[in-house]
């Protein structure tokens, strides 16, 4: 026995169907790139802050052995490798950190300076994603002093 359908509608997807689906379809899309873009700017963050981090702690070794921290010419390669400006101390015994000195997570280096912010013996600042001084949010700097 055969079993007829009677329908007033042809099978398949009409184009009203099909544009909704395609609707959906991106409103899906740009919502989860717009997240993934949020929380990629997030970590980028969190990992200048922990390098930074890292960076103070291998500093403080480095004042440690060699009874000051290296001069603003030697800079953060100083905590890799023995510095060959003066003054170099016959007390270096790094490296201090476990890798070369990698630019920020925007490709930019990291800036180190001697003095430091606010009477500090040293700063190490990363611009942020803008590449500028200052900034809100993403574009915010990121200091070993703070804010």
């Amino acid at each position: 026995m055969k079993i007829q359908r009677s329908s007033t509608h042809e099978d398949g997807m009409s184009t009203l169907d099909f544009m909704i689906g395609v609707a959906l379809f991106l409103i899906v899309t740009v919502a989860v790139g717009y997240n993934v873009r949020i929380r990629s700017d997030e970590a980028k963050v969190a990992a200048a802050r922990t390098l930074i981090g890292a960076f103070c702690t291998a500093l403080e070794s480095y004042n440690i052995d060699c009874g000051r921290y290296p001069t603003a010419e030697q800079g953060l390669q100083a905590l890799w490798e023995k510095p060959t400006i003066q003054p170099i101390s016959d007390k270096w015994s790094g490296p201090y950190i476990n890798k070369e000195i990698p630019n920020d997570p925007w490709g930019n280096p990291y800036e180190y300076t001697t003095p430091g912010h606010n009477g500090l013996p040293y700063s190490i600042r990363s611009l942020g994603a803008d590449s500028k001084e200052g900034g809100e949010g993403n574009n915010a700097d990121i200091t070993s002093w703070g804010k």
